[in-house]
């Protein structure tokens, strides 16, 4: 293999530059989708032949086996069969779309993601993102020459392992090479951060056409960490749109329309809600009915929503243990923000003026764009630095039921946390895993993630085994769980991709249960601990008397541990923790002297035979 190129003096060719890498920025939304790049720290939106940045996250499957994505398919007569707001159903279950939809869903045949009716077929929610995703790829091709090294993938700040690893799935699906999913907030203080050289403690307000993020960022020189984050899943513009058709079909008096009906009625109250950002008042006209929509009354049907999203805000605070005046910036980002109503209400929050110079649509694509310049390798000045965090904590479930935290909610990724736990039964050779994520104390208040075995543990005296699991979470936030056995070096993992995410209702009520409950989760946790610790010194006096009951007590002593171990069984059960712990406290003491005749005996046993010469050596 040759290691240097000799030439003659002179003869020598200039060395050829190295290509610059090709990456995009992609901020694949629910209503509208846009791709960025970035070229010397500056960044900007790619449009298409017809010179438009936004491309509508809407899809088409026509009778002649052709796909239409965009603005075609949101026009004329193919509107009423396609597909919008896909990425609400990214990584989700059928039982959690509980609001109407302008196309029929049914169950995938193995659980999982719904499927999607078209003329050509069910199609998934993948590949209806991955559709979207191959148009804006096509566009940085075109743009930058060549096929892409690499794209960055926004995602809501609050979407789960699921939701995040669907996104994933529709970018392979589409021939993309994913650098990193990126939380849409943590891309927009990105752009802010490196555009306008923004220092504090900053909140990113993130209203956009199906979901809502609040994050809470430190940014000082040059490093983005993020404090803490929330919001809601399903909750965005689109909500803002069917209040207004909810409004049309009361004051038309209809009780109910067709999907192809309420298709239209929802481009109805689109335009209407764009129209009342610079007016006071809007006349629409559907099926022989028409009606005045006024920002007042505009402002009643949208009111209750936005005030969600400020009971978030507050939450996200409290979270950090900040107050508003520590806030030093408000950013917002997301469509919906250009509503006069919502910047009102951010403003009053807030106490201060948001910040909106950038383009709020353009904003998360551009941040994603100048990440991506960096994460291909086409350095530029100083690299950033983004610090996201975990939205829920990630743990394990224990003895008794209870959830076990490993990785605290609000944890910086990537990360990587481990923790020791042991047997519970004499010759336990199985240890079953069950992976949880949640803010409350019992399983069965938390959701289950995945379900593993580590099976080959040495035989052992319960509490002999060590065994250690790790969590891992990467920084797109995907999970991966390993265990090992440390005596012996078996090992187990799995790769936490489940086949739907949260319900709606569990993303906003999770935090809020886990507050409201803190005192009793705290109480019922204790009793569960109680009872796990009586149950392993009945089972632990229970072998033992098996086994030297007879030979190493009276009958007196023997009744009077008997005695005990049924007076604890009796309350075992019940609900007070402290008799619980009174009656184990009692019984240990009891059956100590029971334990030192044990080891005594057993050493007896060891030294039988031996001299002590050959003890001493």
């Amino acid at each position: 293999m040759a290691l240097f190129t000799i030439a003659e003096p002179g003869q020598s060719k200039p060395r050829a530059p190295a290509r610059r890498k090709r990456a995009v920025g992609i901020d694949l939304g629910t209503t509208n989708s846009l791709v960025a790049v970035a070229k010397e720290g500056k960044a900007e939106t790619l449009p298409d032949a017809h010179g438009r940045h936004l491309l509508p996250s809407i899809v088409h499957y026509a009778v002649d086996r052709s796909i239409v994505v965009g603005d075609r398919a949101a026009l004329g007569d193919v509107r009423a069969d396609s597909i919008s707001s896909a990425k609400r159903l990214m990584g989700r279950g059928i039982a959690d779309i509980d609001y109407q939809l302008p196309y029929e869903l049914q169950p995938a045949p193995e659980g999982g993601m719904p499927l999607i009716k078209t003329m050509q077929g069910p199609v998934s929610p993948v590949q209806v993102s991955a559709e979207i995703l191959k148009v804006l790829a096509a566009r940085g091709v075109q743009a930058l020459g060549g096929e892409l090294d690499g794209a960055v993938i926004t995602v809501p700040a609050y979407f789960d392992e699921p939701q995040r690893q669907a996104t994933r799935d529709a970018a392979r699906l589409a021939g993309l090479k994913v650098l990193r999913l990126l939380s849409e907030p943590t891309a927009a203080a990105v752009a802010y951060g490196l555009d306008t050289k923004l220092e504090g403690t900053i909140v990113i307000y993130d209203l956009g056409g199906g979901t809502f993020d609040v994050s809470l960022m430190k940014l000082k020189r040059g490093v983005f960490e993020v404090l803490a984050t929330g919001g809601n899943a399903a909750l965005g513009g689109d909500d803002f749109d069917r209040a207004i058709v909810r409004w049309i079909l009361e004051q038309a008096q209809v009780a109910d329309v067709a999907a192809d009906e309420f298709s239209i009625l929802l481009r109805i109250a689109r335009e209407a809600k764009h129209v009342l950002t610079d007016s006071d008042a809007t006349l629409l006209s559907w099926k022989g009915w028409s009606g005045l929509l006024t920002r007042a009354i505009y402002y009643t049907l949208i009111d209750g929503m936005v005030n969600q999203t400020l009971k978030a805000c507050r939450r996200v605070l409290r979270d950090a243990n900040l107050d508003v005046e520590a806030i030093t910036d408000v950013v917002l980002v997301g469509g919906s923000t250009r509503s006069p109503r919502v910047r009102d209400k951010v403003r009053e929050f807030f106490q201060r003026e948001p910040l909106c110079s950038i383009d709020p649509d353009s904003v998360v694509a551009l941040g994603a764009a100048l990440q991506a310049d960096v994460l291909v390798g086409n350095k530029y000045g100083s690299d950033m630095l983004l610090l996201d965090v975990i939205p829920l904590s990630l743990g394990i479930e224990t003895m008794g039921g209870l959830m076990e935290k490993i990785v605290p909610r609000n944890t910086t990724i990537p990360v990587t946390r481990a923790q020791e736990f042991t047997t519970f039964k004499d010759g336990q050779t199985i240890m079953s895993l069950h992976v949880l994520q949640g803010e409350r104390e019992l399983v069965s208040d938390c959701r289950s993630l995945a379900r593993f075995e580590l099976r080959g543990i040495p035989p052992m005296v319960a509490g002999a085994a060590r065994v250690r699991v790790s969590y891992q979470v990467d920084a797109d936030g995907l999970l991966e769980v390993s265990a090992q056995e440390l005596t012996s070096g078996v090992h187990s993992s799995i790769v936490v991709k489940p086949s739907f995410g949260l319900q709606e209702k569990d993303i906003e009520t999770m935090l809020l249960d886990s507050q409201a409950r803190a005192q009793e989760d705290k109480e019922l946790r204790s009793l569960r601990e109680k009872q796990v610790e009586a149950l392993r010194h009945l089972e632990a006096l229970e072998t033992a008397l098996r086994v030297d009951g007879e030979a190493l007590l009276s009958k007196d002593e023997f009744a009077r541990l008997e005695q005990s171990m049924t007076s604890l069984r009796k309350v075992l059960d019940g609900t007070d923790a402290a008799l619980i712990d009174k009656l184990t406290h009692e019984l240990n003491d009891r059956s100590t002297e029971f334990a030192a005749r044990r080891m005594d005996r057993g050493i007896k046993a060891a030294l039988a035979g031996h001299t002590l010469e050959e003890i001493g050596h």
